[in-house]
């Protein structure tokens, strides 16, 4: 469990397409800020590597149309737990992302 606090969802398919990308362009950042400071965040590989292939697995078959909402938390949910959330500055992305997929789209009543 992430977080007891009520987390907002996307609004739309495109909005949930777009924190994806947000969070696999933060996803690179990170591996290259581990990169370049290999001895203070090499424990970090592991979380992104799983946060690379889970967002690009969600984004890809979003584009090919076998995507499901509400499979279970993503895989790399629990994994997080295990850093400390200043390892993961984009923490509160991933939440959102987790959150939209165990409980769809936030739609707007009419």
């Amino acid at each position: 469990m992430l977080s007891n606090n009520r987390i907002a969802r996307a609004h739309s398919t495109e909005e949930y397409v777009d924190m994806i990308n947000q969070a696999i362009d933060e996803t690179f950042d990170l591996r290259q800020a581990i990169e370049f400071d290999e001895e203070f965040m090499s424990d970090a590989r592991i979380l992104v590597d799983e946060l690379e292939k889970s967002l690009k697995a969600v984004y890809e078959s979003m584009k090919d149309g076998s995507y499901q909402f509400a499979t279970g938390d993503l895989p790399y949910v629990a994994l997080m737990e295990n850093y400390h959330p200043e390892m993961v500055p984009f923490r509160y992305l991933l939440k959102r992302i987790n959150e939209t997929h165990m409980k769809g789209l936030e739609l707007k009543e009419s």
